[in-house]
């Protein structure tokens, strides 16, 4: 049995993708797990493509995101119009077309992800592999490097065991066997040193502030909490506040509220068990912004121009509290003809693969008649033969039988002219002695 699962024959679909005369550029939305991800898809690219660069859509601030960057070495740049015109093809990891703004700009050849896919925004690219079960996307890049038989480096070892221990949060979030072998495939490799000094790097010390405000606007709602920080210079430190309260025993899940770079972001975060946040989130946020995630994590981002004029604090507080229907997709006319004529077409094809099914079931009977036929007129030669054969014997028989009666009436016969052998014998010698003997002498007569 393998470690890992085989990936063929995607894997080698994948491979024919690549060109030495391409430029590929990997887009990121960073965070360890895609910043992993990038490095390993690099890492199978660098030699069979002309070029590789790894681009990021937002900024990075978080002490930890620094740390990994600095101590692993990650070759980063921001995505911008000049970067992409420089590159041919374009991949995604940790992520998906739809998840930023700035991706659908881009025709994507290749994406990874392991999110809950969206039946409103269906990936559509050259090669996909989204599995929705795994913990991090990282666990399905180390896949793609072990069917490949390349051994991943310290550093790149050590930067998927760290995109595995945080989007798992260290094995405490949804994961499965697959992210647990991973995690100790790429063990043997990696480098603790580093995996300590990145990880102890978490807070800021200006971030303390933002815990106080957090603490003290707090409101319960039902099961869970929201609570309101207010501007921060990046979300980053929203998303680590709301890691922090979900170490508080009595919070079965928290929602984390902030304005940074002109947009509301709130942050969720729950024990994946109470409610599947990256449904309620898309459910009560999705018909206004861009909002998703999994069960245990998620996210929501509007645009502050949306939101003029009202109290944002109570206005995610009256979102979160107030049931709401999945958004209806309004989907154009010229697309719904579209997608008829698709329909039409492939039933028309099924149909026409159904006539030439029949068509080729209808030769196949005709031939079976044919050569049943045949059988029977072969039957019919055998059985004449045979018949041929009967009145030859029957005519052999009756020549052998005819002669053999007038000679059995005859025998009797020619037995009886037939002397035996010494009578014969005897006739001739008596015939020999009579012969020998003289003449009797006449007598002259008396008288």
């Amino acid at each position: 049995m393998s470690y890992f699962r085989k990936l063929e024959p995607g894997l080698s679909h994948m491979m024919e993708l690549f060109s030495r005369d391409e430029r590929w550029l990997i887009v990121v939305n960073a965070d360890p797990d895609a910043m992993a991800s990038a490095m390993a898809l690099k890492r199978i690219m660098i030699h069979r493509v002309a070029d590789v660069g790894i681009a990021r859509v937002n900024e990075v601030t978080r002490p930890d995101n620094l740390a990994m960057i600095r101590y692993l070495r990650i070759p980063m740049m921001k995505l911008t119009p000049t970067v992409i015109a420089q590159y041919d093809r374009f991949a995604l990891v940790d992520s998906q077309p739809h998840h930023h703004p700035l991706f659908k700009e881009l025709h994507f050849s290749l994406v990874f992800d392991h999110h809950p896919l969206s039946e409103e925004n269906p990936v559509v690219v050259d090669y996909k592999d989204i599995k929705t079960e795994y913990g991090a996307n990282s666990t399905l890049m180390t896949e793609y490097l072990y069917n490949l038989g390349i051994r991943p480096g310290n550093r790149l070892a050590t930067a998927l065991v760290y995109g595995i221990k945080t989007d798992t949060g260290s094995f405490e979030r949804e994961f499965c066997d697959v992210d647990v072998r991973a995690f100790r495939y790429l063990s043997k490799w990696s480098s603790q040193i580093l995996l300590s000094r990145i990880s102890r790097s978490e807070f800021r010390l200006g971030w303390l502030d933002y815990f106080s405000r957090a603490v003290s606007s707090m409101h319960k709602i039902k099961s869970g909490f929201l609570t309101y920080v207010g501007e921060v210079p990046n979300a980053d430190a929203l998303v680590v506040i709301a890691d922090f309260f979900m170490r508080v025993h009595e919070i079965r899940w928290v929602a984390v509220a902030g304005v940074s770079e002109d947009k509301l972001v709130v942050i969720f975060r729950g024990d994946g068990v109470t409610r599947d946040l990256g449904r309620f989130a898309n459910m009560q946020f999705g018909d206004i912004g861009s909002a998703g995630g999994h069960k245990a994590m998620a996210r929501a981002e509007i645009p502050i121009e949306k939101l003029a004029g009202k109290d944002l604090e109570m206005y995610v507080f009256k979102r979160l509290v107030s049931p709401r229907k999945r958004p209806k997709v309004v989907v154009p006319e010229d697309e719904v003809q579209k997608s008829k004529d698709e329909a039409q077409k492939a039933k028309d094809e099924v149909q026409k693969s159904k006539d030439d099914a029949q068509k080729a079931k209808d030769e196949v009977q005709k031939a079976k008649d044919e050569a049943q036929k045949a059988k029977d007129e072969v039957q019919k030669s055998k059985d004449e033969v045979q018949k041929a054969k009967d009145e030859a014997q029957k005519s052999k028989d009756a020549v052998k039988d005819a002669p053999a009666k007038p000679a059995e009436a005859k025998q009797p016969e020619a037995e009886k002219a037939r002397a035996p052998e010494p009578v014969q014998e005897a006739a001739k010698d008596s015939a020999s002695k009579q012969a020998a003997k003289p003449a009797p002498e006449s007598k002259p007569d008396s008288k």
